[in-house]
C-alpha cells in the first residue's frame, strides 16, 4: 500500500525579503479536479491502512451507542406560556424541537418527561430529520420562537460552510411564510414584538460585518441595514437584552470590543454607542433596572487585567462608573447575566470556573458551592426576565452532564436531570485529579487526569495515556464528561488535559503569556507536561498519544516538530498547521481578525520571522523520527481550510513520516453532521489512537 504522491507545483511566497518555495500550495485550488482526486486518494489510502481496525471501530461505535439513551428528552425550559424541550429518537440522526403549554402562570417547576409517556398538548416545532432529508449535511444555525409563541424562525446550512438560509413558519397553522433570507450568519432573532427579524451577513472573508432588519411580509431586497463595520479586524453580532428593552449590536476583535444600543421599540432609529472603542479594551454590557432606573452592568478590562464589573446609567453609559466588583488579580471575571431582581456572575479561580449570585443592593456575590475538586458549571436555558429559579449546567470528568435549578430565595439546588449512561456506569469506578508540571521558565502548568480505578491509581505505574491540549484564544478546557472517552478508560487508558498557556484556565495573564510573540510557551508547556508525566511514572513515550484540534492542531504540529521522541502518536483534528501562509493572506476567512492573536506577519518582519520559526508546515524536520500521525479535516471547513493538513501530510511523507489524512468531503469545521455520523467519526479516531497505544484488542 503506497501512499499518494502529490505533484510538485512550485509557488513562490515572497515577504520581507524572504522567498519560500511551496510545492503544495496548489492544493488550495478546490475547483481543480486534481485536488479532489488527491484528497480521495488520501482517503482511500487511509481506509486501507486502517482496515484492520474496522472491527474495533464497530465495537467502539457500539459502546458509544450502547451507553447512550437514544430516545430521550431534554429538561424543559420555560418561555412565555410554554415549556420548550428537545427530543431524540432511536435511529434518528437529528434532534426534534418541541413545546408543551404551562399548567398555569405560577408553574415554574419543569415537568418530568419520559419517552414512554405522552406529553399533554405537545407540539412538534421542528424535526431536524425531516428538514435534513435529501441532504448529506444538515446544521441548524438559528432557531427561535417569537415572544407571543405564534411564529418560528430557523436557519439551515446543508453544505457545511456555515451560511444559513432563514425561514419562518406560522406555528398555529403550520404555514410556511414567504419570507426567506439566504446567506445569513448564525443567530438570527425575532424582535420582541415579532414584527421583525434581526440577522447578520458576512463579507467575502467570512467575517460577520453587517446587521440587517427584515420586516415580515416584505421583500428581503428592501431590508434595512442597521449597522456595518468596515474594519476587517472586527466581527459583528446582535441580540436583544433579556429584558427586551434594547437591541445590542456587539463588535469584537481579539483584544477590543464596542457595543451599540437601539431601543427595541424603535429599531429603525439611530444606534448609540455604549463606550467608544479603545484599542485593547474589551467590555460587554447587560441591562437591568435598579431602584427604578435603567442601568447597564459592564464587565471590562480598562486598567483591570482580570476585568472588573461596574454599573452605569443606561441613559449616559460614559458617565459615572460605580464599581460593583473590583479587579482582583488572578481571579478572572468571565461574565454577568442580569435578571429583574438579581444577577449571576461567572469567574475563574484556582483554574476552575465558578458562579455566584449578585445582589444588586449590596454588590455582594454569593458563590454557588459544589463538592467535587474538579468540575465545570455554567448557566443555560434562562430566557425569562423574572424567574424564581436559575437553570445551571454542571458536570465533571466522572459526573455526567447534570441540570440543576437553583431556588434563588432558599439557595437550594433541585436536580432536574443527570445524563443517563447505560450499561451500569458508576462514577465511583473512575477517579479524577490535578497535578502540576514545571515549565522551562518555572511556571506551574496544571494537568487534569481521569482514569478507571480498577487499573490502579494514575502514577503508580506507567499506563497508556491520551494527552489533550489547546492553548489559544483564552479558551479553557473544562473538566467535562464524555461517553466516547469511556471506551478509552475502560481499556486502561488515562486521559489527561495539559492546560497550557494561551488558554484561560489561570486568568488573563495565562492567555497573554501564550499568544503573539509568546506563542512558543504554548508548545513548550505541552512538551514539559508530557515530560512531567513520563518522568514521574504516569506513562512512557511509547505509551503516549497527543491530540488537539483547530488551534490545538497547530499545537500538535508544533510539538511533533519540537519533541517527536516523546509521543507514539499525534491526532490532529482540523489542524491549523500552515499558519503562516494563512495569516499572510488577508483575503482568507478569519485572517485579519486573527492578527490580534498571532501577530501581523504581512506588515511586521519580526512577527513573520517568529511565526515562520514555529509554523508546523514550515518546520518539518528531515532529521526526526516522527510518531504516527493522523490528520482529520473537512473539505468545506471555512475556519481551517482542508489545504493546511493536506499540505502538512504531503510534506511529512517526504521525510518518511507515517502520516495519514482523512478528509470528510461533506462536512464543516465541526466535522460531520448527525449524532450517529459523529459517533462513527469519533470511533474511527479512537480506534486509531488505541491501536497506536497497543491496546486495540483490550
Amino acid at each position: 500500500m503506497r501512499p499518494p504522491v502529490a505533484d510538485s507545483r512550485i509557488t513562490v511566497r515572497s515577504h520581507h525579503g524572504d522567498d519560500v518555495e511551496d510545492r503544495y500550495e496548489w492544493f488550495r485550488q478546490k475547483e481543480d479536479a486534481a485536488v479532489i482526486a488527491h484528497l480521495e486518494a488520501e482517503n482511500a489510502y487511509t481506509q486501507q491502512r486502517t482496515a484492520h481496525l474496522e472491527g474495533l471501530r464497530e465495537r467502539i461505535f457500539g459502546e458509544i451507542k450502547g451507553r447512550t439513551l437514544e430516545t430521550d428528552l431534554s429538561v424543559p425550559t420555560r418561555r412565555g406560556d410554554w415549556w420548550y424541550y428537545g427530543r431524540t429518537l432511536e435511529g434518528k440522526q437529528y434532534g426534534i424541537q418541541c413545546r408543551a403549554p404551562l399548567a398555569s402562570a405560577e408553574d415554574w417547576t419543569p415537568p418530568e418527561l419520559s419517552p414512554d409517556i405522552e406529553v399533554p398538548g405537545e407540539q412538534i416545532l421542528l424535526d431536524g430529520n425531516v428538514e435534513a432529508e435529501g441532504h448529506e449535511f444538515f446544521s441548524l444555525g438559528s432557531f427561535e420562537v417569537s415572544n407571543d409563541g405564534t411564529l418560528m424562525l430557523y436557519g439551515v446550512d446543508v453544505a457545511g460552510d456555515e451560511r444559513y438560509t432563514v425561514r419562518v413558519r406560522n406555528l398555529a397553522t403550520g404555514e410556511q411564510l414567504p419570507d426567506e433570507i439566504p446567506d445569513t450568519f448564525a443567530g438570527a432573532t425575532f424582535s420582541p414584538d415579532g414584527r421583525f427579524i434581526v440577522y447578520t451577513t458576512v463579507d467575502d472573508a467570512w467575517r460577520p460585518d453587517t446587521v440587517w432588519l427584515h420586516e415580515l411580509g416584505t421583500p428581503v431586497q428592501g431590508d434595512a441595514k442597521l449597522f456595518h463595520e468596515p474594519d476587517e479586524k472586527f466581527w459583528v453580532g446582535a441580540g436583544f437584552t433579556r429584558s427586551d428593552r434594547y437591541l445590542v449590536i456587539g463588535l469584537g476583535s481579539s483584544i477590543t470590543s464596542e457595543e451599540w444600543l437601539l431601543d427595541a421599540d424603535d429599531l429603525r432609529g439611530e444606534p448609540r454607542v455604549v463606550w467608544p472603542r479603545t484599542e485593547g479594551v474589551e467590555y460587554d454590557s447587560e441591562h437591568a433596572v435598579v431602584d427604578g432606573e435603567d442601568v447597564l452592568f459592564i464587565l471590562h478590562n480598562d486598567g483591570a487585567l482580570d476585568f472588573e464589573l461596574v454599573r452605569v446609567a443606561a441613559s449616559d453609559p460614559s458617565g459615572d462608573r460605580s464599581v460593583v466588583i473590583p479587579h482582583r488579580p488572578g481571579e478572572r471575571l468571565l461574565g454577568v447575566s442580569t435578571f429583574r431582581d438579581w444577577g449571576v456572575v461567572g469567574y475563574r479561580r484556582g483554574g476552575l470556573a465558578r458562579l455566584g449570585l449578585l445582589d444588586y443592593a449590596t454588590g455582594g456575590v454569593d458563590e454557588i458551592a459544589f463538592d467535587e475538586p474538579l468540575y465545570s458549571v455554567g448557566t443555560g436555558g434562562n430566557p425569562e426576565w423574572a424567574p424564581p429559579l436559575l437553570r445551571l449546567g454542571y458536570g465533571s470528568f466522572v459526573t455526567p452532564g447534570t441540570v440543576y435549578d437553583l431556588d434563588v430565595a432558599t439557595r437550594e439546588l433541585h436536580l432536574r436531570k443527570r445524563q443517563p449512561v447505560l450499561g451500569g456506569y458508576e462514577p465511583d469506578d473512575y477517579a479524577q485529579a490535578r497535578v502540576w508540571a514545571t515549565a522551562q521558565d518555572g511556571t506551574q502548568i496544571p494537568i487534569s487526569l481521569v482514569w478507571k480505578r480498577s487499573f490502579g491509581d494514575a502514577g503508580l505505574a506507567p499506563r497508556p495515556m491520551h494527552l489533550y491540549g489547546y492553548g489559544s484564544y483564552e479558551h479553557s478546557i473544562e473538566p467535562g464528561f464524555s461517553v466516547p472517552r469511556l471506551s478509552e478508560l475502560d481499556r486502561g487508558v488515562v486521559f489527561a488535559v495539559a492546560h497550557v498557556r494561551g488558554g484561560g484556565e489561570m486568568g488573563r495573564q495565562w492567555y497573554e503569556d501564550g499568544k503573539l510573540l509568546n506563542k512558543r510557551n504554548t508548545f513548550t508547556d505541552f512538551v514539559d507536561s508530557a515530560l512531567h508525566l513520563i518522568d514521574n511514572g504516569y506513562t512512557t513515550a511509547s505509551q503516549l498519544v497527543a491530540e488537539g484540534g483547530s488551534a490545538g492542531g497547530l499545537l500538535m504540529g508544533a510539538v511533533a516538530n519540537i519533541a517527536p521522541e516523546l509521543f507514539a502518536g499525534v491526532l490532529a483534528d482540523v489542524p491549523f498547521v500552515d499558519a503562516l501562509t494563512t495569516i499572510l493572506d488577508p483575503s482568507l476567512p478569519l485572517t485579519v481578525i486573527e492578527w490580534d492573536e498571532w501577530g501581523d506577519p504581512l506588515h511586521n518582519a519580526d512577527v513573520y520571522t517568529y511565526m515562520k520559526s514555529y509554523s508546523p508546515y514550515e518546520n518539518v524536520r528531515t532529521d526526526a523520527a516522527y510518531p504516527r500521525i493522523l490528520a482529520v479535516t473537512s473539505l468545506n471547513d471555512t475556519r481551517v481550510l482542508y489545504v493546511e493538513p493536506a499540505k502538512w501530510v504531503a510534506r511529512l511523507r517526504e521525510v518518511g513520516a507515517d502520516a495519514l489524512l482523512k478528509c470528510e468531503m461533506v462536512a464543516g469545521h465541526g466535522g460531520v453532521s448527525g449524532r450517529y455520523n459523529a459517533w462513527r467519526e469519533r470511533a474511527f479516531e479512537l480506534a486509531w489512537l488505541l491501536d497506536v497505544l497497543g491496546v486495540a484488542d483490550a
